[in-house]
């Protein structure tokens, strides 16, 4: 079959920084920075063409690695759904470097900035590879190359605490790949594919004959729980707050949004590709998703709130969102695959700004993080104090931003739930948004509050040009998201259709 040349964009998006951080190790520490933003930039472009290019196609496509079939050749499959993730993904990437990517002066040792960048590379050929791949084994594989990258992130902040922090992450994250590559082998051995469509067609013979239901059952359980693990799913989070909040801020705020999503969105595809939605809906594990996401919606915003330190009260705001995504999966419909979809993108565009903006807030306080050295920090640094503020009440549920449809997506899919799954989730919506209130309330009162602050000498501090960018690009995606996303939502809704 004759393929346009657009059609290779997909490849070229795993390609790319995948040669490129080989180019990155050899160059000097400017250099490999102005290479690696250059490198994203056009990713972003890339995927940006693609999604659009890709609104007006009719159907999703296969791509043929080395132009072999497999198992002789890999291949990767590309939908509307597939280019809009990739989109996303490679702009939060991009603006997230950018945002913190002055800090790595101070953080990262000197002489090894070209390393971080190789690693940052390397993070997002991984994702790209998540997004795009139609092959099990192929996922697996990027999933460990993502999570030494992110292992690496941690500790690229040469102290005790980010070591500390990075051993614990790898120890988690090691648990959760042992049990997806167990799932992953299980599987293998029983429909005896690796390529998801394949799978998918021996998944579907095995569920009209009725064969081997336990172990279909263990199979999808083992990756479930991997991937709930690698993501941070309560109560698998103890490694969240002392990784996100110990390492500098690019790493942070691309490990909070962008890794645990990967993972998420893999998940999600081998529930809709390779094991067939009705059949994980019917063996029940949904059900189990749908249980600990509600607890972790709660928990997560209970521990936010008992932190006095901004960076963690963040992170375990994480650890309710991720519960958000999770509850979305539980309900096993299509519609509600679709709210956890665009809460992945919400959730990314505003935890990332608020990483980002909060690290510029405790500069412009001596580089204290206590909401008690914060206070008047909104005042200290405008533009990180806006941005901060549009973040929390983003995730509060704000009119005119991203998380308010998120929340309303939620909703929606729980009322077309009905039953005993209705009322929780709605139940817990309105408790997690209330208890959302009152931390990130708190936080926005103590960074505009001058009280206390009197008599302090706070160090002058002039935000670079790339912060300026990030912060400003943040703020509009998440306007964006709440005010024009009727389209996304149906271009997620229609690739959806296809990627299931």
């Amino acid at each position: 079959m004759h393929m346009a040349l657009w059609q290779s964009i997909p490849f070229a998006c795993i390609l790319l920084p995948l040669g490129s951080a080989a180019v990155t190790s050899v160059l000097k520490g400017k250099g490999a920075r102005r290479w690696t933003i250059a490198v994203l930039l056009a990713e972003v472009i890339g995927a940006a063409v693609l999604a659009v290019l890709m609104a007006s196609y009719p159907e999703s496509y296969p791509y043929r690695m080395g132009h072999y079939d497999a198992p002789w050749g890999n291949m990767i499959r590309v939908g509307q759904l597939e280019a809009i993730t990739a989109f996303f993904f490679s702009l939060v990437m991009l603006l997230s470097l950018l945002g913190g990517v002055k800090k790595l002066d101070e953080h990262v040792v000197a002489g090894k900035h070209n390393l971080y960048f190789v690693v940052m590379l390397l993070l997002t050929a991984a994702l790209m590879a998540q997004v795009y791949t139609d092959d099990m084994f192929t996922a697996y594989v990027f999933v460990e190359i993502m999570t030494i990258a992110a292992c690496t992130l941690i500790a690229a902040r040469n102290r005790g605490k980010s070591l500390l922090a990075s051993t614990r992450y790898m120890i988690m994250n090691s648990i959760g790949s042992g049990l997806f590559l167990l799932g992953l082998i299980l599987t293998y051995g029983l429909t005896g594919h690796l390529l998801m469509s394949n799978v998918h067609d021996s998944m579907r013979q095995l569920a009209m004959t009725g064969q081997y239901d336990i172990p279909v059952t263990v199979a999808f359980a083992l990756i479930t729980s991997g991937l709930a693990i690698k993501s941070a799913l309560f109560p698998f989070h103890t490694w969240v707050p002392d990784a996100y909040g110990s390492t500098t801020p690019a790493s942070a705020s691309v490990l909070s949004s962008l890794v645990s999503k990967g993972y998420i969105f893999l998940l999600i595809k081998i529930y809709c590709r390779v094991y067939n939605l009705d059949i994980v809906a019917e063996a029940g594990v949904t059900n189990v998703l749908f249980v600990f996401a509600i607890v972790a919606m709660i928990m997560g915003s209970i521990m936010a709130i008992r932190e006095t330190d901004i960076r963690r009260m963040i992170a375990y705001s994480s650890v309710a969102q991720i519960g958000y995504i999770f509850m979305g999966i539980g309900f096993g419909t299509e519609f509600g695959m679709m709210a956890a979809m665009f809460h992945i993108f919400a959730h990314s565009a505003s935890k990332a700004m608020l990483f980002i903006s909060s690290s510029a807030l405790i500069d412009a306080s001596n580089g204290n993080s206590s909401l008690k050295d914060l206070q008047g920090s909104g005042y200290r640094n405008k533009l990180a104090g806006i941005a901060f503020t549009v973040g929390a009440l983003s995730m509060v549920g704000f009119p005119f931003l991203g998380g308010l449809i998120s929340k309303i997506n939620f909703a929606d899919a729980a009322l077309q739930y009905q039953g005993h799954h209705m009322m929780l989730a709605l139940a817990a919506l309105a408790i997690s948004t209330w208890l959302n209130v009152l931390y990130f309330l708190r936080t926005m009162m103590s960074i505009y509050s001058k009280q206390g602050t009197e008599g302090i000498t706070y160090a002058a501090k002039k935000n670079n040009p790339a912060l300026v960018v990030s912060l400003v690009a943040f703020i509009a995606l998440n306007i964006a998201l709440g005010m024009f996303a009727q389209p996304l939502i149906a271009g997620l809704m229609r690739g959806l259709s296809l990627f299931c």
